[in-house]
């Protein structure tokens, strides 16, 4: 079996302590998005275009159609 040297156990902690604060620093990058129902959207959910439209006009950023009830959910950064 092979003897590791002082070096090499070191060289293996810092390879080890990098790759823990590389993942670490990808998920503090990502940004949590919160979802709420549109309160003026009426009707069915065919176009996430107009969805977008009507939650742009609510003060959020983004709107889709989902579920099985094709209502439209607005989305913006929390």
């Amino acid at each position: 079996m092979a003897k590791f040297t002082s070096s090499s156990i070191v060289f293996l902690l810092l390879l080890v302590l990098l790759t823990i604060e590389m993942s670490s620093m990808a998920v503090e990058g990502k940004i949590k998005i919160c979802e709420n129902p549109s309160s003026k959207f009426k009707g069915l959910c065919m176009s996430d275009l107009d969805c977008k439209k009507h939650c742009t006009s609510e003060g959020f950023t983004d709107g889709e159609c989902k579920g099985f009830r094709l209502r439209c959910f607005c989305k913006k950064p929390c």
